[in-house]
């Protein structure tokens, strides 16, 4: 006699709109920051620039350090922004992949790259900063 009850380990059972929706907040999340970050680029790299005009306008003599970091920093701000991009599109293609196939793994690596990115950047900027003070 056959079991006329349908087999559920079998059966593929879609993933939740709403979380194929949280998949793509996040995305845009992870984009919005990747725009923060490539804009606070571009204002490291103008920064000194900013504080030479600025110092024209007010007709006072500033010293600006002869070859600064702040170039390079904003540079490597921007390449981060710009990798993250990347990064977030890759990361949001497998989360889909896994909520479609319901085998689901959270992954932390973009977000400690992202952390420990901007924490040596953060140093490079204290370290460059600390002697003008």
């Amino acid at each position: 006699m056959m079991d006329s009850t349908p087999d559920l380990s079998k059966k593929q059972v879609a993933a939740n709109p709403g979380d194929h929706l949280a998949n793509e907040r996040t995305f845009l999340a992870w984009l919005r920051t990747s725009i923060a970050l490539m804009g606070f680029g571009f204002v490291v790299v103008k920064f000194s620039l900013f504080i030479k005009q600025l110092s024209l306008a007010l007709n006072e003599k500033v010293v600006l350090p002869g070859k600064g970091f702040s170039s390079a920093i904003g540079i490597a701000l921007v390449a981060m922004g710009a990798l993250l991009a990347l990064l977030a599109y890759v990361r949001y293609r497998r989360t889909e992949r896994q909520l479609l196939s319901q085998s689901y793994r959270p992954g932390f690596l973009l977000s400690f790259l992202l952390t420990s990115g901007i924490v040596f950047i953060s140093g490079l900027l204290l370290w460059y900063l600390l002697p003008n003070l």
